[in-house]
């Protein structure tokens, strides 16, 4: 059996206009895309995090890339709430995944 599951991040975005294009930067990541409009900018970023997420977990990279880019776990979800200028200011981009249950052979985490 086959279960749908879906992680969401939420990093910042800046959007920047040059000349008749946005463009869309996650400065986090470093990671920049482009479009007509600012929505479509920021959609093509939401896409372009979403592949690079799904390509770093499939190569077995995500943990050390995350850890590069100054990523840190914390203890307490506590810990992570902290004031948010603008929601504008973020992107929320799904991460998706299968998993493939076997009854007989569960996750060992």
């Amino acid at each position: 059996m086959q279960i749908d599951i879906q992680f969401n991040a939420n990093l910042p975005v800046v959007v920047k206009e040059k000349e008749r294009w946005f463009l869309a930067t996650c400065p986090i990541l470093d990671i920049h895309s482009q479009g007509e409009s600012e929505e479509q900018a920021k959609s093509n970023l939401g896409e372009a995090l979403s592949l690079f997420f799904i390509s770093c977990f499939e190569r077995g990279v995500l943990e050390e890339v995350l850890k590069g880019c100054g990523f840190k776990a914390v203890q307490s979800i506590a810990q992570t709430k902290r004031p948010v200028v603008s929601r504008e200011d973020y992107i929320s981009v799904p991460i998706p995944f299968l998993v493939d249950q076997n009854p007989e052979s569960g996750c060992h985490a």
